[in-house]
Parts: structure tokens; sequence; C-alpha cells
């Protein structure tokens, strides 16, 4: 005897009987789901238990409301080596803050946000290798000043105001002017052109909204997470993005296409980044399909110009909290460009005290705070514990450049911990300092 689901909503009796059906097979898949996340946890609690953990929520994971860096703190001074993050339900990564554990990672293939896998990482790493060659980055020196004094320019304008300057803003515009003119041959100006505004903005939203899904369990489906406030706002911010990398590669294109600028760019010694890729031959005597084009340039252009602006701000923040060395930092730039002459490549090496404060500036406050990657081979640790495959791995940059067992005295400020660094007074630039340096008060 024949049997279909059509007969079975008719013998249920009609429109009722369809719903009953629906019913039956949503709370079937519901079962199957909890199941299978009852079963994934269990196998991840089994194989991550040499891996110590504090405790969490078994759906929420560990629920640290905005206190992540001071959360890795603890598990850094508490826990050797290595922790879990529970992020949500069985979404869990190892954190790894210990240089050993870390070498051993970066020694091998993974996958991972903004890495390619094998050969073709290979070949695009070797492809791009000259554009980050010394010699291209000395002239360079002569375009960052002067999209830094574009930028002390704006603040000057408000010098007077009584109110608080948060300055993120304002660098990211301008390290975004200095990759574009440097990186991409851009003859505009960023900080001044609205639509850099929008793409600045837009690399904003993309973080915080990674960065939130990445802890809700809500969000782990990519259909539930489309159809959400967020997964829109994500999606618009993708497309403002790619649209201004499109926007870049389009006009630079165009400009190729002009025989002098062609015959320019051919007497160069060295290429600038996108001038690399649109020139670029692989291996099989093809070009750079558009997909990969975007994609590299999607990733220079992201990374180049955020975690800059990053640094550079958390640098600020950091001689803003410790005004004597500062002073010492402005007295050595003095030194060097009393007379008002613009910064050069060889006065880079006559600043050994500035340099060593914007080091340790990155250590306390790294940009980047951690780097994640998925195993695609099982890896065993000096002291014998091991991960299986598909595991999460994050190399925590924040908890080794903390970690007490390699810094005596890290001298952590626990009092600030956010994203974004944010000034409590009007910076503005002092009448009896040169553009090149900066006064807070």
């Amino acid at each position: 005897m024949g049997f279909s689901l059509l007969s079975l909503t008719r013998n249920l009796g009609g429109v009722s009987g369809f719903f009953q059906v629906v019913f039956v097979v949503c709370l079937f898949l519901v079962l199957f789901k909890a199941v299978q996340f009852y079963l994934r946890r269990q196998w991840l609690l089994k194989t991550l238990q040499t891996f110590p953990s504090t405790p969490s929520h078994w759906l929420w994971g560990h629920q640290l409301k905005g206190k992540d860096l001071e959360q890795i703190l603890t598990w850094v001074e508490k826990f050797p080596s290595a922790c879990l993050q529970w992020l949500s339900g069985s979404n869990v990564r190892v954190l790894l803050y210990d240089p050993d554990y870390v070498k051993l990672i970066l020694g091998r293939s993974g996958y991972g946000l903004l890495l390619l896998n094998g050969k073709k990482w290979f070949q695009h790493r070797r492809m791009l290798t000259p554009a980050f060659h010394y010699d291209i980055l000395k002239p360079y020196v002569r375009i960052m000043a002067d999209s830094v004094n574009t930028m002390l320019n704006r603040w000057e304008k408000l010098d007077g105001q009584k109110c608080s300057l948060e300055i993120f803003h304002h660098i990211s515009s301008m390290t975004l002017d200095t990759v574009m003119k440097c990186a991409f041959s851009h003859q505009g100006n960023a900080q001044l052109d609205e639509n850099s505004r929008s793409y600045t903005k837009a690399v904003e939203d993309l973080n915080s909204l990674v960065f939130f899904r990445m802890r809700s369990v809500f969000y782990a489906n990519n259909t539930v997470y489309k159809m959400s406030s967020d997964g829109r706002l994500f999606h618009r911010a993708c497309q403002l993005a790619h649209e201004h990398t499109d926007g870049v590669i389009k006009m630079r294109k165009a400009q190729l296409q002009n025989e002098g600028e062609l015959e320019k760019v051919r007497k160069k010694r060295r290429l600038d980044f996108l001038d690399i890729l649109l020139f670029a031959k692989m291996e099989d005597g093809n070009s750079l399909s558009d997909e990969d084009l975007r994609a590299e340039v999607d990733t220079f252009m992201f990374e180049g110009h955020d975690t800059t602006a990053s640094g550079i701000s958390w640098i600020f923040y950091a001689l803003a909290t410790h005004p004597e060395h500062q002073q010492r930092c402005r007295e050595e730039v003095q030194s060097i460009l009393g007379d008002g002459t613009s910064i050069t490549w060889d006065h880079l090496d006559q600043m050994p005290y500035t340099t060593m404060c914007i080091k340790e500036a990155l250590r306390l406050y790294p940009p980047v705070p951690s780097v994640s990657r998925e195993l695609n081979t099982p890896v065993t640790f000096p002291d014998g514990r091991s991960l299986p495959k598909g595991i999460i791995v994050a190399i925590s940059i924040y908890g080794l450049h903390h970690n007490p067992s390699l810094w005596p005295n890290p001298k952590i400020c626990t009092r600030f911990f956010s994203a974004q660094p944010c000034f409590p007074a009007l910076l503005r630039r002092s009448k009896k300092l040169h553009r090149e340096t900066v006064c807070y008060e």
C-alpha cells in the first residue's frame, strides 16, 4: 500500500492535520539538534579534560560581559600555558599564552581568518614580499608625514573647545589615507572623503558584530543570523567595505590604461602593493582572479589601517597616562626636529627611547589581542597534552604579553579595558611644539 505525506495530512483532518505534521517534524529537528549538541559537548569535555577552565554556564559559556581582558589576566596567572574559554554551548576555544605552545601552533598549517592555506598561501606570500622591502618603504615616510599633518590640522581647528575628543576615528581616517596612498597609489585624501568615512565606520561595525556573534549561541546558524537585525547590519557593512575596495581597484585599473602612468610604473624598481597584484602572473601563467584580487586588497585595506589605528591610539593613551615618559619622548623628538625639519627615514634610528615606549605600549595594548586557528591535524604539546583535528586554538597575544612567568613585572593597568581608547580630556597641539609632537591636557 502506498504512503505519502499528502495522504497523511488528509487523514489528520486537512489543514489542521498539516500543521500537526509540521509540528512533529519541527519537534523531531529540535530533539535531533539537542542530542547533537549534547553529544558534541560531552565529546569536547572528554577530549579537553586536560585543559583547565573556570566554571561556565552549559549554554551561555563564560559570561564575561565586556571584561574579557580582565578574565584573561586571571586565567594566565591561575593556569599555566593554556586554558579553555567556553563562548556558548559547544563553542569552545583553547587559549594559548605560553611561547612553546605558540611556537608549535605557528609552525603548523591551519584554517583561520585572513589566512590562505597550502600552495595558494605560499604563492601569494612570495608574490607580495617585494611590496614590503625596506627600499620601497623609505619614500613613504614623506607621505605618512603629510597624512599626519592633515590630521593635526583638523585637531588644531578643535583647539579651545571644552569637550573631550575621541581620537580613534581621526587616526583611523589618517591610517586609511596613508595605506591608500602608499599601497594603492591613491591620489585623493581619504581623511576628507565622505566615502572613506563610511568605509571606516563599516569596519568598526564589522569588528563589533563579529565579536558579538562569536559569543551568541543564537547566531551560530547562518540562516538565523542573516534574518536578525545584526545579520542585516553585517551584510550592509560588508557591502560598503566591498564597494570601497572595488572602487579602489577599478580606479587604479583605469589609471593604468593611460600610457604615461603605465610607463611610470614600469620604470619603478619596486611596485606598490596593488600594482604587484594587478601585474602578477601565477605559476600557471594566469593573472589573479577577481575573487583573489579583492580578497588580498580587502585583507590589506582592512587590517592595514584598522590595527595600525588601534595601535597608535593606545600608544597615545599610554603616553597620556604616563606624562613623565611622554616628556622624555617629546624632548628626544625635539632634539632631532627642533628646527622644524620634517621627519625622514634616517631619523627613525635616532629615537631609541621613543621606540622603546612604542614597543612597550604595543606589549601592554596589542592591537590584535588574539589570533584563532582551526587545527587540520592533531597536535601534541611539549608537556604531553594533545588536541585533535577540528579544535579551535586561539593564540592569546594579550595573555602572552602579560604572562607573569615571562615578564617579572608586567605593569598591568587593570583600570583600562576598552575596545577603543577614548581620551577623557581635550587633546590639542601645544603652541610651543612642532606638529610632530602632541601634548595632552
